[in-house]
């Protein structure tokens, strides 16, 4: 398991991606039940789910190139995470948690892109 190392310790990234696509779905059951918002909650839960499921089978890869291929498809998932909560039209009070959530899916990007610069 990759662990990441900050100012706050030793950080599980699994435990991190997962948490994001639990608040991802969480985010997704608040937003109005607009046509538009369903398909791209939709979406959202998708991608989310599939960084975090990605994230635990680069780490149980069996080869550099498939931990490599694994990250990539984290960082793609996450990017279109990010566009998901763009396009979705939260209620007032859920403005501020869409923009933490894409606060968070642009942090996971940069780790994602970290790690594979660091497995060249």
């Amino acid at each position: 398991m990759t662990k990441i190392q900050n100012s706050k310790g030793n950080y599980d990234l699994e435990e991190r991606t997962a948490r994001f696509a639990e608040r991802c779905r969480e985010y997704v059951k608040k937003l109005p039940k607009t046509i538009p918002n369903i398909e791209y909650g939709k979406q959202l839960i998708r991608a989310s789910g599939s960084q975090a499921s990605n994230y635990i089978e680069a780490n149980e890869s069996l080869s550099k190139k498939d931990f490599k291929m694994r990250v990539k498809i984290c960082r793609k998932e996450t990017k279109e995470s990010r566009l998901w909560l763009r396009l979705s039209e939260p209620r007032s009070e859920n403005q501020e948690e869409k923009e933490e959530l894409i606060t968070e899916a642009t942090e996971l990007m940069k780790i994602f892109g970290s790690i594979l610069e660091k497995s060249k």
